[in-house]
């Protein structure tokens, strides 16, 4: 029961960071063109600065390492086995937008700005546990540039080792692992540049969320049967599906629950990024991102349940 608690309420404050985004656009203070300035900063700075932060709080030892490997195969599998079975269940209706972000949407989750707290909320005495997270988002990216580009957009040219290695999750990486491998830390005022951008990730995220949806009508939120469909897949489905693979796999206790925390995850606001960057289905994209982010309230933390932490 204290997981559910734990979870509810960090669940309940990064829904409350929506609220000021919200209302700055709301009341006009930023406009609506500005929105997709802060999504990049978020991309493109804070989450760098969260994977330099996450590597920088775990201590090597080879048996992370081995797990942190396991666990990116494991998650990559899963992802790859849900992501092709949609777009082939849905491919015939693919001229209707909603179909392509639906099968992209049941899939990635918000496992690095939702679960890097929320880990660190359930499991605040190992530190290691962030760096599970940021395999999680590789993975995900990895799958994001390339698979779910392509499914969003239709265009091959997605599938191709230039978008699998160069991408900010790869690139920040890049520098991160080598470091974390050799047990160097960042000089501390690096170290504290790089905590500050990382926490501000959370925050930075669901202000992003809440300016969206200031621009947005409610009723098209919560009125569609497929993003209620999308949502119960990501939410419910995909993490009961790990749940039963992993919880029998012979790995060690810390990497399964940390594996079905990332996948109980809401929707992943990555998804409107690669509506926006494609330029296709960014109203739907937008919707079910957001309908995602308020259910989770309920499922994230019934879920947790199920974990014995």
């Amino acid at each position: 029961m204290s997981a559910f608690l734990t979870t509810l309420i960090w669940v309940a404050i990064m829904l409350a960071y929506a609220v000021p985004g919200f209302l700055v656009v709301k009341t006009k203070m930023v406009k609506a063109t500005a929105i997709p300035a802060f999504a990049t900063v978020l991309m493109y700075v804070c989450q760098p600065g969260l994977t330099l932060y996450s590597f920088n709080l775990a201590d090597y030892t080879p048996q992370l390492l081995k797990n942190m490997g396991i666990f990116f195969g494991i998650v990559t599998a899963l992802q790859i086995a849900f992501l092709m079975f949609f777009y082939l269940l849905w491919k015939k209706k693919f001229d209707d937008v909603k179909y392509r972000i639906g099968s992209v949407a049941t899939v990635l989750t918000n496992c690095s700005f939702f679960g890097v707290p929320i880990l660190q909320a359930l499991f605040p005495d190992n530190q290691n546990v962030a760096v599970y997270s940021m395999m999680y988002f590789l993975s995900m990216s990895l799958i994001g540039w390339t698979l779910a580009s392509f499914i969003i957009s239709g265009d091959r040219k997605y599938i191709s080792i230039k978008k699998i290695l160069i991408n900010p999750a790869t690139l920040s990486i890049a520098v991160a692992l080598p470091l974390f491998l050799t047990s160097t830390k960042l000089p501390a005022e690096i170290a504290d540049m790089a905590t500050v951008l990382g926490k501000m990730t959370t925050p930075m995220c669901m202000l992003v969320m809440g300016m969206r949806l200031a621009t947005m009508k409610i009723k098209p939120i919560f009125t569609d049967g497929m993003q209620y469909l999308t949502v119960f897949i990501n939410q419910v489905i995909f993490p009961l599906t790990a749940f039963a693979i992993v919880w029998f796999m012979p790995v060690d206790l810390e990497l399964k629950q940390c594996l079905y925390v990332m996948c109980c995850c809401p929707v992943a606001s990555v998804v409107l990024n690669y509506a926006e960057i494609l330029g296709q289905g960014q109203e739907r994209a937008a919707n079910t991102l957001l309908l995602g982010t308020i259910l989770s309230i309920v499922t994230l933390p019934v879920l947790v349940l199920l974990m014995n932490v």
